[in-house]
């Protein structure tokens, strides 16, 4: 949780996480703004607000890197899947899902800057301050606005998953595993919330099984998973293929752990200290807090007594950071080395190890 107001990070350019090729990536765009649109235009019937609102979701949709997506796809081609308009419904969903609780995550964060760009919240609260309304009032006005935002997101993300598997013989099965990617999101949002509260930062198995659930669940694990259902993989294959995907899931938020605290603002859109004045427990800070001195420093910092910059460079003097890289090596190592992995087709194969690449070597 977060009390500090705007941020002026600078923004970084828009980078692509090429889980698909960009044929692929194209269609996926074309057709997230066929869905934004129509609902754009269905809300326009009865309220210009609501529209104007479906404006704004769309443009940021627009610009989003379509991972989830992507491994939705990946997931459905490993498997022979054919029809490509159920695919892309069921693509979107996740993309739909994952900006829903992006928005949300921005409200619980108090943040009004997302990647150097103004948030739904920091819209709507600008508004609200230009009809003359006090800080406190303007910034409920833009949660609000967002809470809303997000809700529609949430609500347009689980009708669009519904259609894709409609009709199915495992059309329940496909549906489980969207509703698991909600519910596992908003528990580990929740985990991730009330660690915050505590004295001292969780345990690192504490903090890994959080983000398995906060990132890698309805980003890796359950796109790949709910793809291969799709093309209609049986339960156990896609399972298999699910749990590869949650290994990579918790190796990319491990290493964003590691960006969030030493990584260059400029890439990553994000003051090194934040996570730490959030007092997140995040991998960096769990593997820290196993030296008992640390602890000490981490509680004179929680008391205001210590900077952030002090915290930092304690947690690099004990190489946090090499083994926070050495453990996302070791996730993506297991995961494609299972006899699971080896299973999968080649291009599959392929297209996942250089999803591996793209999670230990990013910079962003």
């Amino acid at each position: 949780m977060t009390t500090h107001a705007d941020r002026t990070d600078t923004q970084p350019a828009q980078r692509s996480v090429a889980f698909a090729d960009d044929a692929t990536l194209s269609e996926i765009s074309a057709h997230l703004g066929h869905l934004t649109a129509s609902a754009r235009q269905r809300t326009a019937n009865y309220s210009r607000h609501a529209a104007q609102l479906w404006d704004q979701l769309g443009e940021r949709l627009a610009t989003g890197k379509l991972a989830r997506p992507g491994l939705v796809m990946l997931g459905y081609e490993a498997f022979g899947g054919r029809n490509r308009r159920r695919a892309l419904d069921l693509a979107c969903a996740f993309e739909l899902l994952h900006n829903a609780l992006i928005i949300h995550d921005d409200i619980i964060d108090r943040d009004f800057l997302r990647r150097g760009a103004p948030t739904i919240s920091a819209v709507y609260r600008d508004e609200a301050s230009g009809y003359g309304r006090s800080r406190t009032d303007a910034e409920h006005v833009g949660n609000s606005a967002a809470l809303i935002a997000g809700d529609l997101l949430l609500t347009e993300a689980i009708k669009v998953a519904a259609r894709a598997a409609a009709g199915l013989d495992n059309e329940e099965q496909v549906e489980a595993c969207f509703f698991q990617a909600i519910e596992q999101a908003g528990a580990g949002e929740l985990e991730d919330l009330l660690y915050s509260l505590h004295p001292h930062p969780a345990t690192t198995a504490d903090v890994l099984h959080m983000e398995e659930l906060k990132t890698a669940a309805y980003s890796f694990q359950l796109p790949l998973q709910a793809g291969a259902l799709l093309a209609g993989a049986d339960a156990l294959q896609a399972q298999l293929l699910g749990a590869i995907g949650s290994k990579l899931g918790v190796a990319y938020q491990v290493i964003d752990d590691v960006l969030g605290t030493f990584g260059d603002p400029q890439d990553t859109g994000k003051p090194v200290d934040s996570d730490l004045r959030e007092f997140k427990s995040t991998i960096l800070l769990s593997l820290a807090a196993e030296n008992p001195g640390f602890a000490v420093l981490l509680q004179e910092f929680r008391a205001g007594n210590v900077a952030a910059r002090e915290v930092r460079q304690a947690m690099a003097e004990q190489d946090a950071e090499a083994f926070a890289r050495q453990l996302a090596r070791q996730l993506c190592t297991s995961a494609t080395r299972s006899a699971a992995f080896l299973r999968l087709p080649e291009d599959a194969q392929y297209r996942l190890h250089h999803c591996t690449r793209l999670i230990l070597e990013r910079s962003w």
